[in-house]
């Protein structure tokens, strides 16, 4: 707080009272500041949490894709492998057919 004023003066006490006020006036400001500071801060760290999270999430749907890809070549590689074993078998029954009908 200030001096008080001289309160014979008039312009000292009108000085005192908008010093008085100014004052207030300032300390109300910088705690409004360090409020939105503070919600700043969070905001940021609420941010970079976020981009983890984004970044992640980039990285799951790559792996998705990369493991979708191998799954799709696995399904063709056993397709393929059980048609050739469908032959094999077919072929297998047609000898045994013709070796035992040559005995």
């Amino acid at each position: 707080m200030p001096v008080p004023p001289c309160s014979s003066v008039r312009e000292s006490v009108q000085l005192y009272r908008d010093h008085c006020r100014m004052a207030k006036e300032f300390h109300q400001v910088k705690h409004e500041i360090s409020v939105l500071e503070d919600r700043k801060r969070a905001l940021l760290e609420e941010l970079v949490k976020d981009e983890c999270v984004a970044m992640e999430m980039g990285r799951l749907e790559e792996e998705f894709r990369v493991l979708a890809e191998e799954n799709a070549t696995l399904l063709n590689v056993h397709t393929e492998r059980a048609q050739q074993l469908e032959i094999l078998n077919s072929t297998n029954q047609k000898q045994t057919h013709q070796d035992s009908s040559a005995s």
